[in-house]
C-alpha cells in the first residue's frame, strides 16, 4: 500500500496534541470550505453553518487518533460534512412542511449587479434540483475544486461513475440554465456569477 502524503498532517497531529494555537489555524484553513460545501449542498446558510461547525468538532474530537498515512485529512472531512449534508437532507423528505420556511437572499451583495444576484440565485436553484449523487459530483469537482480522483475516491465511487454523474448534472443544469446567456451558466459553475 502507497502511503499517501497529507498536507495537514503536522497540523492535525498538533490539534489532537491540544494545541490550541493549531486548532484555531485548522478552522481557518478548512472552515471556509466546509462552510461552502454544505451550503451547496443544502441551499440554506443557517443548515449549512450547523453542518460546518458540527463537522469541524468531529475534526478536533477526531485529531488524537488519527493515523496518518491511510487517507488524507481533508478527504475525511469533506466525508464527514458531506455525511450530515445528507442527514439533513434525509430528514427534510421525512418531515413534509406545510409552508416554505423563509430564506435570506443568498444572492451576491448589491454592488454586484442585480444580474449576478438573479443568475447566481438561478443557478443555486438548478443545483438544488439535480438529484443529490449528481449535485454532489457537481459541488466537489466544480466548487469546492477537487480532482476527479479526489471527489471519485470521497463519493467511494470509479472515475467513470463520477465522470457519468457530472455529466448527467452539466446536462442537467444547462437544460435548467437554457434561457441565460449562452456563456452564463458555465461561468456560474466556475463560482464566476456568484
Amino acid at each position: 500500500m502507497v502511503a499517501i502524503i497529507d498536507p495537514d498532517e503536522d497540523l492535525v497531529r498538533r490539534v489532537g496534541q491540544g494545541d490550541p494555537a493549531a486548532a484555531q489555524a485548522l478552522v481557518v484553513r478548512k472552515l471556509p470550505r466546509i462552510l461552502a460545501l454544505a451550503q451547496r449542498m443544502l441551499g440554506d446558510a443557517v443548515e449549512a453553518e450547523d453542518v460546518a461547525q458540527e463537522t469541524m468538532f468531529k475534526a478536533w474530537k477526531q485529531a488524537p487518533r488519527w493515523t496518518p498515512g491511510q487517507a488524507r485529512f481533508d478527504t475525511w472531512l469533506h466525508r464527514v460534512a458531506l455525511n450530515l449534508c445528507y442527514d439533513r437532507l434525509r430528514r427534510r423528505r421525512e418531515i413534509p412542511t406545510q409552508t416554505p420556511p423563509d430564506r435570506p437572499d443568498e444572492g451576491p451583495a448589491p454592488d454586484r449587479g442585480l444580474m449576478a444576484a438573479e443568475t447566481g440565485l438561478r443557478v443555486g436553484q438548478a443545483l438544488s434540483r439535480l438529484p443529490d449523487r449528481q449535485r454532489e459530483a457537481v459541488v466537489l469537482c466544480h466548487y469546492q475544486e477537487l480532482s476527479n480522483i479526489e471527489a471519485a475516491a470521497l463519493m467511494e465511487i470509479s472515475v467513470e461513475a463520477l465522470e457519468s454523474l457530472l455529466s448527467r448534472g452539466r446536462r442537467a443544469l444547462r437544460q435548467s440554465l437554457s434561457d441565460l446567456a449562452p456563456r452564463a451558466p458555465a461561468a456560474a459553475l466556475r463560482g464566476e456569477a456568484r
